[in-house]
């Protein structure tokens, strides 16, 4: 495994207060096992090496002295392990007692991070016993006979990965210092806690957590004391919680008097691809100080041959689960209302003209013109439904298109276009019994002069029913489908549009709407521009000629979103899709897909206008521009070594 990927580890382990060589027993016992699953980079709670709940024992030079030489003890005994491990517990410097994070790896401490914010206030009082990073004069620490850099700005570094770690509390205040380190460079942020368990924290601290790693844009690796601790007042679940950028990739269980050991890896390449593309991400290191951060190097341990991505790869990233789908299906729609309602309102338009397949694309173009109307309170029969039969029409989308418009209360209008078409065909000197590009094309270009036209004569608006993915691989008629007067559809992935249209179905039409939008939802893909077949079913399927549009779908959401070479798509893909593609098919599509994305670029660059909806769009005023006369050849060159 590699395409950027850092695996990490939250860790709780068993602790008995002040017994310092027991704790560090089990601290090894887990790092000995994350190292069996090829972790990389581990963290385990706030003072683990005594427990945080030592109170005034904190106080006792014999604690303190043992507390020094277990953590010794413990990093000798590590010294085969190349694993980067992060531990807490106190030390003396200056005179002073510091609530310390130690870093080491194979033997060696590289580093130690002295917590910044000290709470004293309701069941917490460690002013009582430490001082605050703030308060120290020395850059260095003395640990047995040697020194170690002292910093709260320490960035350990190894290629790509770049590590700052924080303490607590330090998490919980208006600017943490992982935010600063953040700025400075780091993309994998620690926190080492020992955080007690209240009605609702938990939630609030995932939330937290979530907030600070999409803030910035980071991984966030916390790990906070569990079972062990002392009761006395507080209890302690163990929290093992990671995340990246926004999402949560893996939790531990909580209240377990079990050891935890929770896994995941950071995606270090797509973190800087966002940071990278965020250009604002940068502007606020003008408050750092010059040169705050120091960089201590490390080295990031090669994992084995059965090394395995553990983390979950949505096969269809652009489709949520469960009630969060619904949400999505809301929001989408209330955008694209809200973006046609206002051109339409600018332009004085009470007609809108849309062009009905029975299709899923047209289909939802139609809905979303439906609602505008109402959102207008435009009576519905202003807007033009348009079927426009032709020589590859089949009665199931030809029926499910005028029952869909009479359901909806729209006007029908069809106009064939057979009779202009052969007229066409005998103009330009072309057979029409050779179903070519010229052929389909023509069709596809009347039916868009007929829109065109019938907007002029009604004073409306030609409403575009061409999706993202048809964009994306450039499957669309130039100067036919391809252009509208509004697109609605411009930033809507094809594997979420008939979701959409479902929802629609479910929520907000009659019976009769209802059959008919469940009907297309299950028609095959298809610009029907080729005679149906013998006994009149649809012959010219889209996802045979251009492959499937779930693997196109995600091909694209990984190389927009996150700028994604071809070699980490297919990496990614066949963990996404298992057993439902040969790897050799993958690559087939994926040849494709970046094939038509490159050579097609000269119809996105003249798009009409549409509402964006989600992170991934093409339009060539905003989101992707890209000259039309791009070659493929890398891209196309790294999918052929495959």
């Amino acid at each position: 495994m590699n395409y950027g990927f850092v695996k990490v580890a939250a860790s709780v382990p068993h602790v008995q207060v002040a017994d310092c060589f027991y704790n560090i027993q089990q601290i090894e016992g887990l790092m000995r096992k994350a190292s069996e699953k090829d972790v990389q980079i581990i963290a385990f709670p706030e003072m683990s090496v005594t427990a945080y709940t030592c109170l005034d024992l904190f106080s006792q030079q014999t604690l303190l002295k043992n507390a020094e030489q277990a953590l010794l003890t413990l990093v000798g005994n590590t010294a085969d392990l190349n694993l980067l491990t992060i531990v807490g517990a106190p030390l003396v410097t200056e005179n002073r007692l510091i609530n310390a994070a130690i870093v080491f790896q194979s033997g060696k401490i590289l580093g130690v991070v002295p917590k910044t914010y000290i709470p004293n206030y309701k069941e917490f009082q460690e002013k009582r016993w430490f001082t605050s990073a703030t308060e120290l004069q020395e850059n260095t620490i003395r640990i047995g006979n040697n020194e170690y850099p002292l910093d709260s700005h320490l960035l350990f570094t190894a290629g790509q990965a770049t590590v700052g770690i924080e303490i607590c509390e330090d998490l919980w205040v208006p600017v943490p210092p992982s935010s600063l380190l953040a700025m400075e460079g780091a993309n994998i942020l620690v926190n080492i806690s020992a955080s007690n368990e209240l009605i609702g924290k938990h939630h609030y601290l995932r939330s937290l957590i979530c907030q600070q790693s999409a803030r910035c844009m980071a991984g966030y690796v916390y790990a906070s004391a569990g079972f062990g601790e002392s009761s006395t007042d507080l209890v302690f679940a163990g929290n093992g919680i990671i995340a990246e950028n926004g999402n949560l990739l893996e939790e531990s269980p909580r209240f377990t008097m079990q050891e935890q050991l929770t896994i995941s890896e950071i995606d270090i390449e797509n973190l800087q691809n966002d940071r990278q593309v965020n250009t604002s991400f940068m502007h606020g290191t003008s408050v750092l100080p010059t040169g705050r951060a120091t960089r201590i190097p490390f080295a990031l341990a090669e994992g084995s041959d059965k090394q395995v991505l553990t983390r979950p790869v949505d096969p269809h990233p652009f489709v949520p689960s469960g009630d969060a789908l619904k949400e999505r299906c809301e929001e989408i729609f209330q955008i694209q209302v809200a973006g046609l309602a206002k051109r339409l309102v600018h332009t004085h338009s009470k007609t809108a003209v849309v062009g009905i397949s029975g299709g899923l694309d047209s289909t939802l173009a139609l809905l979303v013109t439906v609602m505008t109307f109402d959102a207008l309170r435009i009576p519905r029969h202003q807007i033009l439904g348009i079927t426009m039969p032709g020589f590859g029409t089949t009665d199931r989308t030809y029926t499910n298109a005028c029952d869909l418009i009479r359901s909806l209360g729209v006007t029908l209008k069809e106009i064939s276009i057979k009779d202009a078409c052969i007229q066409h065909f005998k103009d330009i000197d072309h057979d029409p019994s050779v179903h070519d590009v010229t052929y389909e094309n023509s069709q596809a270009r009347e039916r868009t002069q007929i829109l065109m036209d019938v907007a002029n004569q009604a004073n409306g608006l030609v409403i575009g029913t061409g999706d993202l993915s048809e964009l994306a691989l450039g499957w669309a008629t130039y100067n036919g489908d391809h252009m509208s007067m509004y697109g609605v559809n411009g930033s809507i992935p094809k594997t979420l549009v008939k979701y959409l249209v479902e929802w629609v179905a479910h929520n907000r039409v009659d019976e009769a709407s209802r059959a008919t939008l469940l009907d297309i939802v299950d028609t095959p893909i298809s610009p029907e521009l080729i005679p149906a077949d013998e006994n009149g079913n649809i012959k010219q399927k889209t996802e045979d000629l251009v492959g499937p549009y779930e693997l196109h779908d995600f091909f694209l959401y990984h190389y927009l979103r996150f700028g994604a070479s071809p070699s980490k798509i297919y990496y990614l893909a066949q963990k996404a899709f298992g057993d439902s593609y040969e790897k050799e098919v993958i690559k087939k599509w994926l040849h494709t897909f970046f094939r038509r994305f490159f050579q097609q670029q000269f119809k996105r660059s003249c798009l009409p206008d549409g509402p964006k909806v989600g992170s991934v769009s093409l339009s060539p005023r905003g989101d992707w521009r890209m000259p039309s006369d791009a070659m493929a050849t890398l891209w196309l060159k790294e999918i052929e070594q495959l």
